[in-house]
């Protein structure tokens, strides 16, 4: 059966502040460590290894907790909105 029919996604509101939290402890717990953060978490996005987390402060735990699906939604729509 072919169904061309468009799903959608909806994300509550809640999520993306949740969302905004979670990015900016890992960048935080990332940059003292002394990486990318930036490359560490677009290694994680694209991949979906774990890996590229440090575990310092529970960053790698915060990442684990939240669909990367729902980061990439957020982050595009924040960008597509400004």
């Amino acid at each position: 059966m072919n169904n061309d029919k468009t799903m959608l996604f909806h994300m509550k509101k809640d999520t993306s502040k949740e969302v905004h939290q979670l990015l900016k402890e890992v960048y935080n717990s990332l940059k003292e460590r002394g990486y990318n953060p930036v490359n560490q978490i677009i290694g994680y996005l694209i991949s979906g290894d774990l890996g590229y987390i440090s575990s310092y402060q529970n960053a790698r735990g915060k990442m684990k907790s939240i669909d990367r699906s729902k980061i990439v939604e957020v982050l595009l729509t924040d960008f597509l909105e400004k």
